[in-house]
This record gives C-alpha cells, structure tokens and sequence, in this order.
C-alpha cells in the first residue's frame, strides 16, 4: 500500500477527503458514496480527527492507515495488503488487525503480505511461506505445525512431587522431559489422552495445577521450513 508516490508534491497538499474523492472518481463512484464511504472508515481507523490537515503532515503510520482506507473504499471482494501494520504503534496497528479480522466474515478473498509471524499466524485462515521466490509451504496454521514439527506436545503441572505420581501416568505415554512437578508427552490424539490422565491423577487424589498443549509459533514453523526447504514441499 502507498499513497501515490512519496516524492509527488500534489499528495502532500491534499487533505484525506480530497485525496479519497480522488480515487473515488476512479474508481467510477459518486461523490456522495465517497463522502459516506470514507467518513466511515476514516473514523473507523481513527483518522477522522486529523481531516484538516495536510497529508504532508501524517506520519508514515497514519499515512499507511489512510491506504488502508483507500483500499476499502470502493468494497472490493478481493483485497491486497503488503505489511499492512507497517510502521504504526500498537494501539493503530491491533486497530488494523481487528479491522481486517472482522473483515473476514464478509465473503470477501483477504492475502496479507507479512513478516510478522504473530501477525499472520493471528490472521490467517490459510499460511503460504515463500522463499526465493516459490512457494515452499501452504497450509492451515496448526496442519503446518503438525506436518512440521509432529504431534502436538502436551504439559501436566501437578501440585505435587511428580515421583509419587508417576505410577498413576497411563504406562502408554510418550514422555519427553520432565521436572520436579511437572512433565511433557508428546500425543497424536489427545481429545482421548488427556481426558485419561486427569481422570487416573484425580481418581488417585492427585492435585492437577494446569494440563495444556504447549505452543509452537509460526516462528517455529518458518525456521524448520527454512531448514528443510531441499528436502520437498510441504505444501498440502
């Protein structure tokens, strides 16, 4: 997203309404439509207290914020955005994520362009790596995440020594560390594990603190890709 070019001096001078009404004109919209159109997504991402002044005198993340209003003027159904949260502080930029969130519920095609994993993995229905310029995996977050790293990992936090517990454990258990009060197993289908677990600790008086999958990032996802990408695609 931009607005025109950075260096075209006709942009600075505009104020945000003449600049959408601008591109409204484009794309074959009425000035009416424009009007209602851009006061609502101006307010919307928080621009509207600032229509007096010039676009020379936004910052860059208000300006990526007005490109974001541009994009949305005319509701296209498919919808581009390159680092969308660019540049903007964080109350702006969860402003931006939750608007193309709720966007998502509108039958409309949204391709986020992002480094930022958090940001993606947040976002996206679906998750594409690139890298030199192909397409290297394509999936769900968490089939990604499975297909990468293997089954999911699985934490017990008891309020007790783990030694005298560990009888109780179901002797199946693929066990991967532990701790004084706590281990890590590794499950295939832990709708049907855990429930068998928490039922043998409590049936034994066994005070369970906490029973959770451990997270693994997208973060972690892009580095085995990254390492493995000669071994294959992963995409599904």
């Amino acid at each position: 997203m931009g607005l025109l070019t950075e260096h075209h001096g006709l942009y600075t001078r505009m104020r945000a309404l003449e600049y959408l009404q601008f591109f409204g004109n484009i794309y074959g919209m009425s000035e009416a439509t424009v009007a209602e159109r851009a006061g609502a997504l101006l307010k919307r991402y928080g621009l509207h207290d600032a229509l007096q002044l010039r676009l020379g005198q936004y910052s860059k993340g208000m300006r990526q914020k007005l490109a974001l209003v541009r994009a949305l003027l005319h509701d296209p159904r498919v919808l581009l955005l390159d680092e969308p949260t660019s540049a903007m502080d964080p109350a702006s930029a969860h402003m931006v994520r939750q608007g193309i969130a709720e966007m998502r519920a509108d039958e409309r095609a949204i391709v986020v362009c992002t480094h930022n994993l958090h940001e993606a993995e947040g976002l996206a229905d679906r998750i594409a790596i690139i890298s030199h310029g192909n397409i290297v995996a394509h999936d769900t977050p968490r089939r990604l995440k499975q297909l990468l790293m293997g089954d999911p990992i699985m934490e017990l936090r008891l309020g007790v020594p783990l030694d005298g517990a560990r009888k109780f454990l179901p002797p199946s258990l693929d066990l991967l560390e532990a701790g004084e009060t706590w281990l890590r197993y590794r499950d295939s289908d832990p709708l049907h594990t855990n429930p068998l677990v928490l039922r043998s600790l409590l049936e034994a008086g066994i005070p369970v603190v906490t029973l959770a999958e451990v997270e693994r990032s997208l973060e972690d996802v892009y580095l085995q890709v990254v390492s493995r990408e000669p071994e294959g695609d992963f995409s599904a």
